[in-house]
């Protein structure tokens, strides 16, 4: 029981932390240049995918088989391809959105970033259960990846009038599922080696559509100069490294 807590307060931390120092980041630089969010955002997804691809989905396989980690794959890209069905994406440097929108379109971002927090946290959990390296290189991969969507989410609302107190508590609440997700994670992986498997794919199968997806297309949106690609490759290179340590 002390390591579901351990990595319950970890998920509780690194989505707390991330998104919040989203936020902050969105009060010091008030409107963060294209190029700064389109390097963090391909960095950050350079990042996840040399770490699912590299470690977290090796781990799986190496547990239970290829044959269940496909399946947790699956579920995994199924679930967030539907939460992208049901939860419209926003573009927040659409400057044709009105200044009474901007408020909704926060609150709309900060719940798709909620929901997509618990089974990164997920990851966190049945990494730690794994071993203690890939749950905290997980940790810190997630953690950096929320700072940007932190941003993303702050910078509406406080357009839209919101004050930096309640635009802060916004974007820590949001990070508060990452560690629902955390303890679920850590819970089932003291159960079965099979059942970490399919938390660990399932997680894999959530964060490579949101890597292939969400974070490296936005990157190029945002910014297409070569600065998002390059922060891609940095990404991977840095993931790797983690990967290998």
């Amino acid at each position: 029981m002390g390591s579901v807590m351990t990595s319950t307060l970890l998920g509780f931390l690194v989505g707390i932390a991330g998104t919040g120092a989203g936020g902050a980041t969105a009060f010091l630089l008030r409107r963060p240049s294209r190029r700064f969010m389109g390097t963090t955002l391909g960095l950050s997804g350079g990042l996840m995918m040399a770490i699912v691809c590299f470690d977290l989905l090796p781990e799986a396989f190496e547990m239970a088989g290829l044959a269940i980690g496909i399946v947790g794959i699956i579920l995994g890209v199924g679930l967030v391809t539907l939460i992208d069905l049901l939860v419209p994406d926003r573009d927040i440097t659409d400057k044709t959105v009105r200044s009474s929108s901007y408020i909704r379109t926060g609150i709309i971002l900060g719940l798709g970033i909620a929901i997509h927090n618990f089974p990164e946290g997920l990851a966190i959990g049945s990494g730690l259960a794994v071993n203690l390296r890939l749950g905290f290189s997980l940790a810190f991969v997630i953690g950096f990846h929320n700072v940007p969507e932190g941003v993303a989410m702050a910078m509406p609302m406080m357009v839209g009038g919101y004050s930096r107190i309640k635009t802060f508590i916004a974007t820590i609440i949001s990070g508060v599922p990452m560690g629902l997700g955390a303890f679920v994670g850590a819970l089932l992986g003291e159960i079965s080696p099979v059942l970490v498997s399919l938390c660990l794919s399932f997680a894999g199968g959530t964060m490579l559509y949101i890597t292939c997806g969400e974070l490296i297309p936005k990157s190029q949106s945002v910014y297409r100069g070569r600065a998002s690609a390059f922060g891609v490759i940095i990404g991977i290179i840095a993931g790797i490294v983690l990967s290998a340590i």
